[in-house]
Formats: C-alpha cells, structure tokens, sequence
C-alpha cells in the first residue's frame, strides 16, 4: 500500500468518527436499495439537511456510491429533479497497523488449490509458483507507476514497502521489519515464509531489478526473508 492509499483508508475510516455519520451509513448499507436523504434522515431522526451533510460527506470519503433517479410513476416534463439516492459503495476499505495482507495470501493459496485440483499435482509443489506469479504481477504493476530509484536494491525496497514488508536497507542488505502475514506464518511458519519467499521474489523480476536477489533468513522480530544486491 502506498502512502497515498494508506491516507485515503485512513481518511475514510475516520469519516465514520461521528456518531451520525456512522448511523446513517449503517442504515444505508442495511438496505437492499438505494435510499434518499429523506428516507435516511428519518431512520435516524435527523433534519434534513443534517443527513445530507454527512450522506455527502460519506460519498466524498467513498464509503458510499450516489446516484440520481426519479420515483417510480413520476417522469417527462414537470416531474422535477431526480432524486439522490445513496447505497454502500463496493469499494473495499481496511486498514491495519502494522499492515497486513492477508489477501494477498489468501489468493496465492486459492490459485495454488485450484491449479491443484485441476492439474493433479500436489497444492505444495504449485505454490510456490502461484507465489512468485502473484508477485511478478504485483512488480510490474509497480513498475508501471513508474518514479521507482534507479538503484535496483532502492527500487526493490519501495516495491516491498508498497506490499507492506516495512522494508530497512543497510550496506547491500534490505531487511523488512514486518511480515504482512504474521499471524499464518506464527501457526504456520514453513509454508508461509515459502510463499513469502517466492511472492518477493516475484516482485524483484516483475520490477525488474538486476542483481538483487530475496532469500530465507530468519530472525526474530522481523519478516524471515532478506534482500540483497548480488557483488559485483
């Protein structure tokens, strides 16, 4: 996540800070339709324009989506203006401190199983590549934003902060002062410092960046895999 994207989470979650505001968006994302700032206003016993300051507001923030319609049986000239309607927007919204992604691990092992079952072969012997795809994708599209360093090892040290690794770069060496999938890789250490191993990995050939090469390195407090340029 980048500190862009961090901020936006952080200001949207902070927008349900007001006790009104959290009310109103409750309600709304408990109904199956969309609803008007009449309807939302009066579920929560609020004036009016009470409800539309914090329905706009809840929009601006992106935790929901707006759109304009008329009532049903009222339509052509002389029927008004369309009323705004507000539902939950499909965004996604989640922030965590330190960051984590269990997401990400989630589909790397949902592609692994399925690879698997369609394949025959073992879930353990295609995870590491389902690993190393997701990160090569995830590489490349950082790449893509381009403003990366031209030193590879500083290159590969914002790819691994923009995916959560907290990374720390010391003489030749990146070590990334947070696993973004602690909690698996304390119940399961083994696979989950594979994955981590081949999804970094991945990243460093997505981006690309020559010469810096990940491997396993465990150490207490801290992500098990290392970062380092290669010696000329």
């Amino acid at each position: 996540m980048t500190s862009n994207d961090f901020d936006q989470q952080v200001t949207s979650v902070a927008a349900l800070g007001d006790p009104v505001r959290r009310r109103l968006y409750r309600f709304v994302a408990d109904q199956p339709e969309p609803v008007s700032r009449e309807r939302a206003a009066a579920s929560v016993g609020v004036p009016h324009h009470v409800a539309k300051f914090h329905l706009d507001k809840l929009e601006e923030d992106g935790l929901l989506d707006a759109e304009y319609r008329r009532p049903p049986g009222r339509g052509g000239p002389g029927a008004g203006r369309p009323a705004k309607l507000y539902r939950r927007a499909a965004r996604h919204i989640a922030v965590s401190l330190p960051e984590r992604r269990y997401d990400l691990v989630a589909r790397i092992l949902a592609d692994a199983v399925s690879t698997a079952q369609r394949t025959g072969r073992a879930v353990d012997a295609v995870a590491d590549k389902a690993a190393r795809a997701a990160g090569r994708a995830l590489g490349e599209q950082i790449a893509r934003q381009g403003r990366l360093p031209a030193h590879p090892l500083d290159a590969a040290s914002r790819a691994l902060a923009a995916t959560g690794y907290e990374p720390r770069v010391d003489t030749g060496r990146v070590t990334l002062a947070n696993c973004p999938f602690h909690d698996l890789a304390e119940s399961h250490p083994e696979l989950v410092c594979g994955l981590s191993l081949g999804l970094i990995t991945g990243i460093l050939r997505g981006l690309p960046a020559p010469g810096v090469r990940a491997r396993l390195d465990p150490a207490p407090g801290r992500c098990c895999v290392t970062v380092s340029a290669a010696p000329r």
